[in-house]
């Protein structure tokens, strides 16, 4: 089996499309890693910044908060910069997320296992005036680095 090049409570630098980078956190990995839920910050950095160089980040100060795919970490596309200080696993839960079937209108409140962010542990029915957000998925890295970029560049 292949070594992580990452563990929960890591940071690391996620290139934007236009440019700078943000800062993501793993905050809960799969057992065998590839499926990972994290929260992902800002400001915009002009390069790589070092873990000196952050602010510590609480859960609310996410811009995004989602499940998404390792493979720019496995590929060191994402640099880690390494171990948050004061990382606490118990301060960075996975919220429930919310999943919308467009066809039938129906919503759902997904809540995750919390040993593996890719394993429902129960869905509920909600009613069709809930929130939806957050909403439930799956990103790839590419998506991600687009989603965090669109929301830094306040598009």
């Amino acid at each position: 089996m292949k070594r992580l090049p990452y563990t929960e409570g890591d940071l690391f630098a996620v290139p934007l499309r236009d440019h700078g980078y943000a800062v993501g956190l793993i905050a809960r990995s799969a057992p065998h890693g590839r499926v990972l839920f994290g929260c992902f910050f800002g400001p915009r950095h002009a390069g790589i910044p070092t873990l000196s160089e952050l602010q510590s980040f609480l859960p609310q100060d996410a811009i995004l908060r989602c499940r998404f795919g390792d493979l720019n970490l496995m590929e060191r596309k994402w640099p880690v910069l390494g171990q948050m200080p004061g990382w606490e696993r118990d301060t960075w839960q996975m919220p429930p997320f919310i999943r919308h079937e467009p066809l039938t209108g129906r919503k759902f409140q997904v809540i995750y296992a919390d040993a593996d962010p890719n394993s429902v542990a129960s869905e509920t029915k909600l009613p069709a005036e809930a929130e939806i957000e957050p909403k439930d998925g799956m990103s790839g890295a590419g998506a991600t680095e687009l989603e965090i970029t669109k929301l830094l560049s306040g598009a």
